[in-house]
């Protein structure tokens, strides 16, 4: 394969939606600093569909939506659905992830202090992010009845795409301008 549809499959493996003609000439002429030719652009394209068309590869060069991507074909249908499946059960409900959130900045942190936070009881919360091995048992509270201190893991880190705790955003990213309605203008 040649220079040129290396580029452009790149573009397109990379596009997040169908990509047009346009938009991959617009970024070649700013790679390369040089007028791109549509004519060039289509038969690349060409030269890749005719590449994947071949029973080689599980998915093709599809032009929908106005561009172009890559998708599946039809005969792996079936496992991408039980793969989809699969992962719809992993998803984290919203009260999970709130309970996650407190529990990754104020870790070490017992339930209760997580349920001070949330106003709500969190037990079932607590008891999926454990199965999910999201947080981990990280030792006991010195406090009365020494409860049991929580906190995030590798695979927490793993799962949103960090590598320390530093790097979550800090409260002050979220931090809302306060209202302003009654106060005196001076």
């Amino acid at each position: 394969m040649d220079f040129l549809s290396q580029h452009i499959e790149a573009l397109v493996f990379c596009s997040p939606k169908p990509i047009t003609e346009e938009d991959i000439r617009g970024c070649l002429i700013e790679m390369f600093e040089a007028d791109v030719p549509l004519d060039d652009i289509r038969q690349s394209l060409k030269k890749i569909n005719d590449r994947y068309t071949t029973d080689d590869h599980a998915f093709g060069l599809v032009k929908s939506g106005g561009g172009y991507q890559f998708l599946t074909k039809p005969a792996y249908q079936a496992s991408i659905g039980i793969l989809l499946k699969q992962q719809s059960k992993k998803r984290l409900s919203n009260s999970s992830l709130e309970t996650l959130a407190i529990i990754a900045y104020k870790q070490p942190v017992t339930k209760s202090e997580v349920e001070q936070v949330r106003g709500v009881n969190c037990d079932y919360a607590v008891q999926k992010l454990l199965e999910k091995e999201l947080i981990e048992i990280k030792g006991k509270s010195e406090g009365v009845g020494r409860p049991i201190l929580y906190g995030t893991n590798q695979k927490f880190m793993d799962y949103f795409g960090i590598n320390h705790l530093k790097e979550l955003p800090t409260p002050k990213d979220f931090a809302m301008e306060e209202n302003t309605i009654g106060e005196n203008p001076e």
